[in-house]
């Protein structure tokens, strides 16, 4: 008698856990749920790809002082600007002018026809 009651409620709390079980495997396997954990795996990649990329601008600093001390280049004392616009020395060797009647462009005797 109490072997069948252990068997029954084996047998019983056996098929409350499998069935427990792929009710869960089937609400993963929904819509929603995949779009969710599509979304949350999209989220993760990015803030990997963030990591990585936050590590190689660490690592590029690096070696860029590394470069700087081997080569003998020191630090900048302050914050250096930007220089100064350079202005055009020369005029330009042909100068455009519009002639009347005439829509195109001409060069410096006004004949040409390019």
């Amino acid at each position: 008698m109490f072997r069948r009651a252990f068997w029954f409620t084996t047998g019983a709390a056996a098929g409350v856990w499998a069935t427990n079980k792929v009710h869960r495997k089937l609400r993963k396997l929904q819509p929603d749920s995949l779009a969710a954990q599509a979304a949350d795996k999209a989220v993760e990649t990015g803030h990997r790809l963030r990591q990585f990329a936050l590590d190689v601008r660490t690592g590029m600093a690096d070696r860029e002082e590394q470069l700087h001390d081997a080569l003998g280049l020191g630090e900048p004392d302050g914050v250096r600007e930007l220089p100064a616009p350079r202005r055009a020395v020369l005029e330009p060797q042909y100068r455009t002018t519009r002639t009347t009647g005439h829509t195109g462009l001409t060069g410096p005797t006004g004949k040409e026809d390019h």
